[in-house]
């Protein structure tokens, strides 16, 4: 199957759909307990949401992962159809080239939905990093792509900052939701488990709102603020 090609796929139901893409760092640096810490997350939040009747059926998850190669872990699909992989640490950091593959592949599911007749949520790209992209990476270009699609209402996209993440750059490529900015964040030490808890909590909010209406997202008592999209 071409890159980005869901054309023979059919719907599973027809329940109103909301896409997460889980873009996470890899690279070298998040060897040892950033890895595993991550991976206890990734776990922890497949089993919040399938635990969740409606969340189940409606929220579609992919992952992209990125060192010096990006690749595509899981394409977009309910959680009834894959199990969490497990992640492992290694080169480089080519974090512009995944967010944009993210993106592309956020485009190609929403043509999906409308050509099968499936309603569906703005989608959320979720980038997850603890240090800075390569040399050779377009930081500004990534930047200005973001800003416009954010604007248009495209997608919801959140900047994760891990450990020694540069937050200026992230701070960089982050866009507006409702006029205000969309983080960038920064995780709290290695709690990617309550990230993921929120993160789930958040998907069952969106997955529960009716068509146009503004989403109170959860708030968390120390590292992330309350916002609407």
């Amino acid at each position: 199957m071409a890159k980005n090609d869901f054309s023979a796929e059919q719907a599973t139901n027809e329940e109103q759909k909301c896409l997460c893409v889980l873009v996470l760092d890899v690279s070298g640096s998040m060897e040892g307990e950033a890895i595993k810490a991550l991976n206890e997350g990734l776990q922890n939040f497949y089993s919040q949401i399938d635990d969740d009747v409606t969340t189940s059926q409606r929220v579609e998850v992919s992952l992209i992962t990125f060192n010096h190669i990006v690749k595509t872990v899981q394409e977009p699909a309910l959680v009834e159809k894959f199990t969490m992989p497990k992640l492992k640490a290694d080169g480089s950091t080519a974090m512009v080239n995944a967010v944009n593959d993210a993106i592309d592949k956020v485009q190609a599911r929403k043509q999906w939905y409308k050509d099968n007749n499936q309603a569906y949520y703005r989608p959320w790209i979720i980038l997850m990093t603890d240090g800075e992209p390569d040399s050779d990476q377009d930081v500004d270009g990534l930047a200005q792509r973001i800003k416009a699609d954010m604007a248009a209402k495209k997608y919801v996209f959140l900047p994760i900052g891990v450990e020694n993440a540069n937050m200026a750059i992230l701070d960089k490529i982050t866009g507006l939701a409702n006029g205000k900015k969309m983080g960038p964040m920064k995780l709290k030490g290695l709690n990617f488990t309550s990230f993921f808890q929120w993160l789930s909590a958040s998907m069952g909010t969106v997955v529960t709102s009716e068509e146009g209406q503004t989403v109170n997202m959860p708030s968390t008592d120390d590292w992330l603020a309350a916002f609407k999209i």
